[in-house]
């Protein structure tokens, strides 16, 4: 019973996704070792476990072969490249098109000449929508400064940069996941891959200007005329002060009333209905 309880636990952590994953990492450890001591492997990989297991890893994500994806994966000026005919053979063994071709306009040496790369999906049997790549022009070429680079391809094999350059902007629209991101060997030769970047920050939207509440129409040729008035103007009183303030300016108005009757009052008799004659005798 013990026995059973062992096999089914083990069972359950084999299932585990982390220790799967732990697991296929030991793997690909064990098979990047022997590749770094190969002769056939770019010296790229020899005696670099770290490099061998990368391109171990892309080879199963992308269903091929390691020694393949090593033999075809490039690092130009510290940035990993496909070399474009792999990338080719991957599309047109996908399954999902048909084999890339290329189609020219154009007289060679003008502008207008250049070459575009189209296929079609695979379910698409009669060909009725042709996926077509970028125009590839000259004009591009002279602009991008493509044909400038020291020891460009662009002046002694013209006709096969365009090949390449159209397959690589067709599969960056239409099959993206096959590259997995990465430019080609041309293209980073060329500086075609190279993307000027700046730092964007969070745009905070400024807070709304409140408006100056002007001050009571008594002040308020004052504040017109005061410019230094105009820019700090007097806050006015919040409502429980001018409650208060109202409050007070009464008791002040009723105190001085009684106080005027006090002052204004006649040495007689005060009540009306007294007699003279009922006043003291002198």
């Amino acid at each position: 019973m013990a026995k059973e309880l062992t096999v089914q636990e083990q069972r359950e952590l084999l299932a585990n996704p982390i220790v799967q994953e732990v697991k296929k990492f030991e793997m690909q450890q064990r098979m990047a070792n022997m590749f770094t001591t190969s002769t056939i492997v770019p010296d790229t990989y020899r005696n670099n476990v770290g490099n061998c297991v990368i391109a171990i890893d892309m080879a199963q994500r992308m269903n091929a072969n390691p020694l393949m994806v090593m033999q075809n994966l490039y690092i130009v000026h510290g940035n990993p490249a496909w070399s474009t005919k792999f990338l080719v053979a991957c599309v047109n063994q996908s399954g999902r098109f048909t084999p890339l071709r290329y189609e020219f306009k154009g007289k060679p040496g003008t502008k207008d000449y250049g070459c575009r790369c189209y296929a079609y999906d695979i379910n698409d049997r009669e060909h009725k929508e042709p996926l077509y790549g970028t125009w590839i022009t000259q004009d591009m070429v002279e602009k991008e400064g493509w044909s400038k680079k020291q020891g460009s391809k662009w002046l002694t094999m013209a006709e096969q940069m365009y090949r390449y350059r159209a397959a690589a902007f067709w599969s960056r629209i239409y099959a993206p996941e096959i590259a997995m991101g990465f430019p080609t060997q041309e293209e980073v030769m060329d500086g075609a891959y190279d993307v000027d970047y700046e730092e964007v920050f969070d745009n905070v939207p400024a807070a709304p200007e409140q408006e100056q509440p002007e001050p009571d129409s008594v002040d308020r040729a004052a504040w017109a005329a005061d410019p230094a008035e105009q820019a700090n103007p007097t806050p006015g009183p919040t409502p429980q002060q001018a409650i208060q303030d109202a409050i007070r300016k009464k008791a002040d108005e009723a105190a001085a009333q009684v106080q005027k009757k006090d002052t204004a009052a006649p040495d007689g008799p005060t009540n009306e209905n007294q007699s003279l004659f009922d006043q003291p005798q002198q």
